[in-house]
């Protein structure tokens, strides 16, 4: 966990990013403790979001990335960055899980397999998690680079 000081680090880093950029936002940082670490989680709202969270998210994928290069010069505890914008990741989150759910619920009553469009990794792992816990199909991801999708297969009741 991080003391007060390094979230309050984290918060001036992103305001001073914010301002760069032009824009100013409300700014909550908060940190949980789970298996995987430490993350703490930024959230901003802002009036503009589209130029902070670009087509498909691919600017604010690349601010938190950038965010995090920089936090790391100052902040020597290991910690996972999650930057959202206007709530846009977890929409996308709960939008992928109905896809994810819908799509398998396809697969189980057709029992044939269907393949997702192309997503970025941290897509395709909200994919994989929503059904990790269903018997009656699975998911695999295929294909390269950015052609990578995700595939949901019928498990069947042999298995």
């Amino acid at each position: 966990m991080l003391n007060k000081e390094q979230l309050q680090t984290i918060e001036q880093e992103v305001h001073q990013l914010l301002e760069k950029l032009g824009t100013l936002g409300d700014i909550k940082v908060a940190q949980t403790e789970g298996v995987e670490g430490c993350t703490v989680e930024v959230t901003i709202r802002v009036e503009e979001p589209k130029m902070i969270i670009g087509e498909r998210g691919q600017t604010l994928f690349e601010l938190q990335h950038i965010l995090k290069l920089m936090l790391r010069k100052k902040i020597a505890d290991p910690f996972y960055l999650a930057l959202d914008v206007n709530e846009y990741k977890k929409n996308k989150e709960d939008y992928l899980r109905d896809l994810a759910k819908t799509t398998a619920d396809e697969v189980a009553l057709l029992k044939k397999p269907k393949e997702l469009p192309s997503m970025p990794a941290s897509e395709r792992r909200v994919i994989h998690m929503a059904l990790s816990g269903r018997s009656d199909v699975t998911s695999e991801s295929i294909g390269e680079g950015v052609e990578r999708r995700v595939v949901i297969t019928f498990r069947g009741a042999s298995k």
